[in-house]
């Protein structure tokens, strides 16, 4: 028996090519490993701890949606992989409050997410509590393995300490998930090489519903510097270095090839090259997820149908929680 995998991206705006090479590129090789039992799926309801979650219904469904169409334009399979909604899996939210009960407050003060995200959102207790909603994400499917970045690291340590708190508690119940990391480049602004590249400046952020030319435009506007020769030295030269890790990526190119190649070349024709690369590896993305855009029935369908069979496993696991710790009157 494969072990289990799950991950989920949140529908907060349109995804950029760090989402893509972050999060979409991984799922799929995972998926395509043949080596986990894998669900992906859409964390709509931590989306909400987003002032505009309330704020704009329409907006959210769309971007919902966007994140659907993404998942199968870049990969993802329903005949190899669960994929689904989290807020079609009430159980989700149902396990999480349990989970409240025995998480100490200082652990969720102590989280880094949290003290970041209170400096930018307004304050609500939605990002108080979501590394327990992303806990209770993870223990419903005993999931072995989580693929995940530096920065939810501290997340999985905290669902791996409540795992085993409970555990210890009312017996084995969950599973400890692991971290799977995988070397995801940290994409920066094009136009701040200081700032992690984000949707909420797009000039410079490159989308991945750009099309050709705002692409191209985009990285000719890019950021380099004065010395015009292309070489990777991120502390002293962040921008050319956020430019060749893009490179890099998606071209397959390692970046101490990439220097040599571009030795006493200028920035122009280093710039040109990387747009077109950057263009032809989105271009089957984005052919599928036009075509895809055209059959929302079966958006629907697959999404129904990978909620029923989330559902049944969520559903397995809490009824086991809720007899654990008392709440059931089954025998």
């Amino acid at each position: 028996m494969k072990p289990r995998l799950i991950a989920g991206i949140q529908p907060t705006g349109k995804l950029h090519i760090g989402n893509y090479l972050g999060a979409l590129k991984n799922f799929v090789e995972l998926q395509n490993s043949e080596k986990y039992d894998c669900l992906f799926f859409v964390a709509d309801l931590h989306s909400l701890t987003d002032p505009l979650g309330w704020n704009k219904p329409k907006e959210k469904q769309k971007q919902i949606e966007d994140v659907v169409l993404s998942y199968l334009a870049a990969g993802l399979d329903p005949k190899k992989s669960v994929l689904f909604l989290q807020s079609d899996v009430p159980t989700h939210s149902e396990l999480a409050w349990v989970l409240n009960t025995i998480t100490p407050m200082g652990e969720l003060f102590r989280m880094t997410q949290f003290k970041e995200k209170t400096e930018t959102h307004a304050e609500n207790t939605g990002l108080f509590t979501y590394p327990t909603l992303m806990a209770a994400d993870i223990l419903l499917y005993d999931a072995g393995f989580v693929p995940v970045g530096d920065d939810q690291l501290q997340h999985l340590e905290l669902t791996r300490t409540l795992a085993r708190k409970f555990n210890t508690r009312f017996g084995k119940t969950f599973t400890e998930p692991k971290p799977l990391l995988t070397e995801v480049p940290r994409l920066m602004s094009l136009d701040m090489p200081d700032k992690k590249m984000s949707k909420s400046r797009a000039e410079g952020c490159l989308f991945l519903d750009d099309s050709p030319n705002e692409i191209r435009n985009k990285i000719k506007r890019a950021v380099t510097d004065s010395e015009n020769s292309v070489v990777y030295a991120p502390e002293k030269r962040p921008a050319i270095s956020n430019l060749l890790l893009i490179f890099s990526a998606l071209g397959g190119v390692k970046i101490k090839e990439l220097e040599s190649r571009y030795k006493n070349k200028g920035y122009a024709e280093f710039k040109a090259d990387l747009a077109e690369v950057i263009v032809s590896s989105l271009s089957g993305f984005r052919k599928r997820k036009s075509e895809l855009k055209k059959q929302p029935n079966l958006l629907r369908k697959i999404i129904k149908d990978g909620a029923k069979k989330a559902g049944t496993l969520a559903a397995d696991k809490y009824r086991l929680v809720r007899k654990k710790i008392g709440l059931s009157l089954d025998t």
